[in-house]
């Protein structure tokens, strides 16, 4: 029986295996999961297609981004990466050391999720989530028919952006009513209204932490608004830029739960999360939305590792580059943040203050200036 065992066992390691999978695999939260299982039980990853759009025959003519792996539990002689430059072209084959559960030529590491920054660095958040059946929510339109007839409401009126009207420029408010005074709304009958609609529509839920949302109606369900200045960065962004748009907002912008918001911002701060060096950490560890990215709090900004022993001299030049960024863009009075990121036609001078920004941010983690 052992020498079976072991005939079996002998069998399996020669073994080799290919299939065809949705990218989601290699990317974000699912690595860890499948592939510390598979690289626990010996798995080595023998050729791999990254990403390339596949299409089929259905109605429709859905298409998804997929990947190809090959895989097996011996090593094989030639490992080979096949690289798309174009999802819908031709793959590009080169040999690599070793392929990682990334599918990037480096070694089988996983960066876990944390719930903290690896560092002493600002907690990150998710932003407000409202859960009230869009009855808090105000289009130009609905703001400007409210006011005409209740023009104190104008106090508890905030512009409200998740990532669509961050990135795109989209107009958008909501009542926030934190401060409102039992008498201030008795004397706003259509906010009143609005706010016995939210009260209906969480009793109407079957999910127990809505339902018990049912006693603060005039309130978002989920609130973190910051009391300062606040770091933005959208949740999904599209993925031909080549920078997630990072924002510094004001406290009296409301942020909606599809960004994510660190307070008492710097510029330091700001300038290393919009740096190039960041952006090829999230393009390694954030999921998929399709093509977009998914910016995650607990999988890129917690695992992100900053410069360490920074000196003196390199927080300056981030610093002053990061001023830099910010001002380019308000040169450009009128561009959202999509036009004005849009590879295609960047402006100069924003592509200028950002190429300082990165060797600045580049010059931190070099041997003679940091770690």
């Amino acid at each position: 029986f052992v020498e079976l065992e072991r005939a079996d066992e002998e069998a399996r390691k020669r073994i080799r295996c290919g299939f065809v999978s949705t990218k989601s695999i290699t990317q974000g939260e699912q690595v860890g999961v499948l592939w510390s299982e598979l690289l626990r039980r010996g798995v080595k990853i023998h050729f791999a297609h990254r990403t390339f759009k596949w299409s089929n025959e259905a109605p429709g003519k859905a298409a998804v981004h997929c990947v190809i792996i090959g895989f097996g539990r011996s090593e094989a002689d030639h490992k080979r990466m096949f690289d798309y430059a174009d999802v819908k072209g031709v793959p590009h084959e080169r040999q690599v050391s070793n392929i990682s559960p990334y599918l990037t030529d480096g070694p089988d590491l996983i960066v876990a999720k944390r719930t903290k920054p690896l560092m002493p660095m600002p907690n990150m958040r998710c932003g407000n989530k409202p859960t009230d059946g869009g009855h808090l929510l105000l289009t130009p339109a609905e703001r400007t028919e409210l006011l005409a007839h209740e023009p104190e409401a104008e106090a508890f009126i905030k512009r409200y952006i998740g990532s669509e009207e961050f990135i795109n420029g989209k107009e958008r408010y909501c009542l926030w009513l934190v401060d409102a005074t039992p008498t201030q709304l008795h004397a706003m009958p259509l906010v009143k209204k609005r706010v016995e609609a939210v009260r209906r529509f969480r009793e109407a839920s079957s999910a127990a932490p809505t339902k018990r949302a049912t006693s603060t109606p005039t309130r978002f369900f989920y609130q973190s608004q910051p009391d300062s200045d606040y770091i933005l960065i959208p949740e999904v962004s599209s993925e031909r830029r080549h920078y997630v748009p990072v924002g510094w907002m004001t406290k009296d912008v409301i942020t909606s739960n599809k960004n994510y918001i660190i307070a008492q911002p710097n510029l330091f701060l700001f300038g290393v999360l919009q740096s190039a060096m960041h952006m090829a950490w999230m393009r390694l560890c954030a999921g998929r939305l399709e093509g977009r990215y998914q910016y995650s709090g607990s999988m890129v900004y917690n695992t992100f590792p900053w410069p360490q022993k920074l000196e003196d001299k390199h927080r300056d030049a981030i610093e002053a580059t990061a001023q830099n960024v910010l001002d380019a863009r308000k040169a450009h009075t009128g561009a959202t943040l999509a036009q004005l990121y849009d590879p295609n036609i960047m402006p100069p001078n924003l592509t200028k203050a950002h190429a300082k920004l990165d060797r600045a941010v580049d010059a931190a983690y070099m041997p003679d200036g940091g770690q």
